[in-house]
């Protein structure tokens, strides 16, 4: 199990948490999507509103509460750390691989008009799926890699007409 903390932002609240507090909560799934949990002698019931995977956020209520919740690992926060976000590459018509890995799917096509936050396509890093997406509105002008293909940090990975 991983032995650094999680960084957690509840409701725009910041929060680290430790691997072990979460393996000692007693959850048990109760149905799809909704929780019986034990924390300190105290029980919860907690339902997953909605998830997106992508962004690694949630929306749950706990005890009718609804909370919006995002979910940082070490690797996230070194990538923020080191200013490898999306932001960064606004002013560029070009998006780079911010590290190594596979591409696991391309959600685009040349030609396409996209969306600025729309994912381009899926990189496995470190056993991690992270989504690449579009910097701006733009059209894609050349995609430059395949799926299945690995990539080095900073490769060319898809290029945009403004």
């Amino acid at each position: 199990m991983e032995k650094n903390p999680f960084s957690v932002s509840v409701n725009d609240t910041e929060l680290m948490i430790a691997p072990e507090v979460i393996s000692d909560l007693d959850a048990i799934e109760i149905m799809d999507g909704h929780f019986h949990i034990l924390k300190d002698n105290k029980a919860f019931k907690a339902e997953v509103i909605e998830a997106n995977f992508e962004d690694k956020s949630l929306i749950i209520k706990i005890n009718g509460n609804a909370y919006t919740v995002k979910i940082a690992d070490k690797f996230d926060r070194l990538v923020k750390q080191i200013g490898l976000t999306v932001g960064a590459a606004q002013l560029s018509n070009l998006v780079k691989s911010p590290m190594p890995g596979l591409v696991l799917h391309i959600m685009v096509e040349e030609g396409q008009a996209v969306a600025k936050g729309e994912t381009l396509l899926i990189l496995e890093a470190m056993k991690m799926e992270n989504a690449i997406k579009a910097p701006a509105d733009a059209i894609i002008k050349t995609i430059n890699i395949t799926k299945g293909m690995a990539i080095e940090k900073g490769q060319l990975l898809i290029e945009f007409n403004l």
